[in-house]
Formats: structure tokens, sequence, C-alpha cells
């Protein structure tokens, strides 16, 4: 190629062609080798003025004529979108350890609100503490500097068609928003734009009993969908936090105790609607319970966290109600004893419902917000359902293991009212720990590696821990390797924000060195964005950012968030 065509095809463009890749951090610049950084080169249709930049091209079209830099259009090194400031700064990206995201915020067109009052009518707001409220997470350290200009509440599929499509139309980012129990960042609104509150689209479209399947909108909460469900002597099985809408367990890929006998949210949806960024309505599969047809645009939209298209409708496989369950809570001496326990459960065949680890810590979270009075030591919580003697025989065969890896005080419980308190109190451990410091902010992290990993790494973290001079709890999903700590800090001192999140890098690294996860169903949001390069690949992460400006070309589906804005392509 000459200089005077790639001078041409560089005057041509009319966007950049690479993001400034020093921008992923505002205290922190991620440690890039000098090799891979280039200055950035920004395309314009104004004529330049000055001779130097046509001079500084010089170099980039020698590296062209001798090879080493290829220009083709599908390796472009691509901005986030058209409608951001290359030059604004990001977190999240390799390395970051920032948890304020910046992004660049302009106005929201006049026109853009009158279309959007016209769809929503007087569903939609501008009040600030109205849109303050969407624009920081409840249950989340992470903020933004901008929040939501406008939140719509949609009624309807054909409403978020059309919000959607005047979104894209003015360029203007979209939040999808259900019920804010999300930890990772994944409803800031970094860039301002329109958050979009699914939770008045909240109904059961159709049961159908015989086939065991639900239809339902997003914002109706798994809790409410099982009050439904009960007279019918069904129920869905995922059960993540309190609060949580099936919309954004989609979006999240979440699982819950439960997934160690149901699995997670990819197991359990049959099909979706969604609404892509072009304001078109798609669904990804039928209702037949396998099918061979085509990509799987189900399994690719679950997890999307709300960055290819907004849900707008789900149907769920559902289970029968058990006839009979027991819970069976027992003590250890050490949190490997009771790691050790879990993982000998699961090599034994049972098949256990619920496998839940406490550290003596979360215990005594417990007692100080529940009055109770439970031993302060290591925790497991089994619950096996079936038949009342099949019940009845694996817990003996549980106690059994557990006798032989010191377990003691075992404590049964097989009336409803007991059952429903035990589960109350382990859904409620992060108010718990906020009872206990309430002054505090919590950093939880979600690792999860193979089972037989699983008690490595809770002792070796379980250490750190202890010796940390901050107060932190172990929670763990033990039956499939997936456990969390909850770190406790005071967000006006840095030192206690730098020494939480020194834990969570030593936990997400090394379950990766165990060849695990930096998240196991709490989702990326923004929190997780810079484990993702070493945890997946390069490969991957341009892969996936290929899928988000095809179906996403603008950029406008929750921006700044899962992939890293440092990748590429």
């Amino acid at each position: 190629m000459t200089f005077s065509s790639l001078f041409s095809r560089l005057r041509s463009c009319s966007k950049p062609i690479c993001i400034n890749l020093q921008r992923t951090s505002i205290f922190q610049r991620p440690q890039i080798p000098s090799s891979s950084l280039a200055e950035p080169v920004i395309c314009s249709r104004k004529p330049s003025s000055n001779n130097s930049w046509i001079a500084s091209l010089i170099p980039l079209a020698f590296a062209v004529s001798a090879g080493s830099l290829a220009l083709h259009s599908h390796s472009l090194c691509l901005s986030d979108a058209p409608l951001f400031d290359p030059n604004s700064v990001k977190i999240g990206g390799k390395d970051s350890t920032n948890y304020v995201v910046k992004g660049y915020h302009r106005e929201i067109p006049p026109q853009l609100i009158e279309e959007l009052k016209a769809i929503c009518q007087d569903n939609m707001t501008l009040d600030e503490d109205e849109r303050y409220v969407h624009g920081k997470p409840q249950n989340s350290f992470h903020k933004a500097v901008n929040i939501p200009d406008v939140v719509v509440y949609p009624r309807s599929e054909e409403e978020v068609s059309k919000i959607v499509r005047s979104c894209n139309k003015h360029k203007v980012p979209i939040v999808p928003y259900g019920g804010a129990t999300s930890i990772e960042g994944h409803t800031l609104s970094p860039n301002g734009g329109v958050c979009i509150d699914m939770t008045l689209m909240n109904r059961v479209k159709a049961l159908h009993v015989e086939d065991m399947d639900v239809v339902v909108e997003p914002g109706i909460g798994w809790m409410e969908l099982n009050e439904y469900l009960k007279p019918y002597g069904l129920f869905f099985p995922l059960d993540p936090g309190p609060g949580a809408t099936i919309g954004g367990m989609c979006a999240t890929r979440c699982s819950g105790s439960l997934a160690v006998r149901y699995g997670t949210m990819r197991d359990n949806v049959i099909n979706l609607k969604v609404v892509l960024a072009d304001g078109e309505v798609m669904r990804t599969a039928s209702r037949a319970r396998k099918s061979a047809a085509g990509y799987d645009l189900t399994r690719l939209m679950i997890g999307s966290e709300g960055t290819l298209g907004v849900i707008t409708e789900i149907t769920l496989r559902l289970q029968k109600l058990p006839q009979s369950s027991v819970v069976v809570m027992c003590n250890f001496p050490t949190i490997k004893d009771a790691a050790d326990v879990a993982i000998a459960t699961m090599h034994s065949g049972i098949q256990v419902s619920r496998v839940e680890l406490l550290d003596e810590v979360q215990v005594r979270a417990i007692n100080l917000a529940n009055d109770k009075k439970l031993p302060e030591v290591p925790t497991l919580m089994f619950e096996f359902v079936g038949t009342e003697a099949y019940s009845r025989e694996q817990t003996q065969i549980v106690q059994k293991i557990a006798s032989q890896h010191h377990g003691s005080d075992f404590v049964f419980a097989e009336e409803p009212d007991e059952k429903k308190e035990l589960w109350k109190i382990r859904k409620e451990a992060l108010w718990a720990c906020f009872a206990m410091e309430p002054n505090s902010e919590a950093m939880i992290t979600d690792v999860c590696v193979p089972l037989s990993h699983l008690a490595e790494l809770i002792s070796r973290s379980k250490q750190e821990l202890d010796a940390s001079p901050l107060t932190c709890t172990v929670i763990a999903h033990a039956g499939d390797g997936n456990f969390h700590t909850i770190v406790l800090f005071d967000p006006t001192k840095k030192e206690q924000r730098r020494e939480a999140e020194r834990l969570n890098h030593f936990m997400v690294h090394t379950a990766l060195s165990m060849e695990g996860t930096c998240t196991g169903e709490h989702g990326v949001g923004t929190g997780k964005m810079k484990y993702l390069e070493k945890e997946l690949g390069i490969e991957n992460l341009r892969t996936m950012k290929k899928i988000k400006v095809a179906l996403d070309p603008n950029n406008i589906m929750n921006p700044g968030k899962l992939i890293p804005p440092h990748v590429c392509f």
C-alpha cells in the first residue's frame, strides 16, 4: 500500500480506528508492554491545517509497507461507540483497581424526550431523586460519575421496542433495570442515557402445567413466581438473593443454592424474546425441550447483561414440588473439614438439593442479627428432597460422612416453619453482616473452582481473611465449588478499601490458578472485567467484541459492561 492511498483511506473514515489504551483507569495505568501501545490515529473529515500531522503518518506507512501492521477492515481496533468521547476515562480493563466508573456524558436530545413521552405517557420520570436511585445499585460499592437522564417504565414488549428504536436513532445509551440486586455495577449509567425499568412488566403470560413450563415477563420476581406456582404443585428452582427478577437473573446467568441439583439459569430457560438494538424483536427458540435448529441464541443472550438486547419474555422449565425434604446442620472444628465433607458428599453420589457452608464469622453475624444462639463454628447446611424414606436415608449417609471428618452437633429440621426459618437466615446473610457493622460497605467475591480444588481454595483464602484487619465472612455453595466472601470495609478510609481489593485480587487469582472463574453466578458488570483476559484469553474477548459490534453497532446497549475497554479487533 502506498503512502498516498493509506492517507486517502484514513482521511475518508469518520470514526476513530483505535482507542487510546491508556484510558482504562483513573488512578492506576494498566501495565501494558510498551511494544503493544500506539498513539491513537483519529480520523476526521476536516482538512488538516498542520503538516506535522501528515508527517506523523510516515512511520505508519513504512510499517504498513513492511507488513508489520494490517489495516484490514476486520482487524481494526474500534472505539467503544461513535457516541462516546474516545478520550473519556473508563475502568474495568486489565489490572484496573478503580471502582468509580467514568464515562462521556452528553445532553439527551429534546426530541428523544418527546418521543419517550409519546411512547410511555406518564410512565417515565426526569426526577433527580428517582434517577439517582436507578443509577446507584443497592448492595454494591461500585459507583458511576453519571446517573440516567431519564427513567422509563414500559408496560409491554411493543413499548420496549419503540423505546430502543428511538434511543438507537439518537445514539443514546440504554441500561435495562430489574430488581436492582446485582452487585457488580450492572445497572450503572456511566454515560447517562435512558434507564429502562422493567418492573411493570411482571405478568405470568402462560402456564403449561402438563409441559411443566411457564411464560413470564422479565419484571416478575422469582419469589413471586413461586407463590403463583405453588397451588399447581410446581416451582422454579433457582433462588438467588431476595428481590431478584427473572429478567435480571437471565441477564447475569445467575444460579443460587439449588444449582447443585437443578443447574443454573442457562439450564432452566427454554427460550427468550429479546428486543435488539435496532428495535427488532427476536424469539431465540421454540418451546420444545430440546432443539438442534441453528445457533443457540438463547444461551448467547443468557449472561449477556443487557449488552446485546433487552429481554422481554422468558419461557422457564419448572419442577415438581418435592414430597418431603429434610434440612441438616452440622458443625466442624475447621473450615477445611467442612469443605472436605461437602466434597465427599458429592463424590458419594447422593442427590443433595443444597450444600451451604458458613464460617464462624458469618454464623456470629447471623446470631447478632437474628437473636440466635447457633454455635459460632464452621457450619454445613444440607437439604435432601424426595420421598420421606429417601430423604431420611440420605441424611443418615451424610451424617456418617460428616462424623468421619470431625462433624458434630447434628440438627435436623423437617417441619416447614423450621426449614423456612433456617433458609431465611442463610438468604439474609449479607444483611446480617451489615447489621454487625452498619457503617460498612461490602466487597463480595464470587469465585468458583473445580470441586476437587474447593477445600484448598477456601483454606488458603481463610488464612488471608483471618490475618486481615477487616471483618470478613465466608459463604459457599459448596456442592458446586462456588464460594463468596463478604469483606466489610469503611468506604471513607482508603487503606481499608485497598485491603479489601487486595483480598479480592488474592482470591480471584488463586481461583484462576486452579482453573476456576472470577464469577460463578454474580456476573461481570464493571467489577469483574479486569479479570476476564486472564481467565478467558484475548481471543475469546475479541470474539465477544465482534458479536457485540455486529448486534449493537452504535453501542447503546448497556455500554461499558462485560467486555473490557481495552479489547479491540
